[in-house]
């Protein structure tokens, strides 16, 4: 289970959140507009970073810009 790891990975890069307005899902309370996140993993759709809560989480690459 790799994904157990990914806390204690080599961060891969790092990407800026552009917004926290999510239509579906509520997002606003774990991510930060203009803070930078460690990338854990990425995935073709998904972004693998530690969120505001100090745990990983997984997010829609919309929300981010590569620093």
């Amino acid at each position: 289970m790799i994904h157990q790891q990914w806390e204690e990975a080599a961060t891969i890069k790092q990407l800026r959140c552009v917004h926290a307005d999510a239509a579906k899902y509520q997002v606003n309370n774990v991510l930060t507009p203009e803070k930078v996140y460690d990338v854990k993993n990425e995935t073709e759709e998904f972004y693998f970073i530690i969120d505001d809560t100090g745990r990983i989480g997984g997010f829609k690459k919309d929300y981010f810009q590569e620093v």
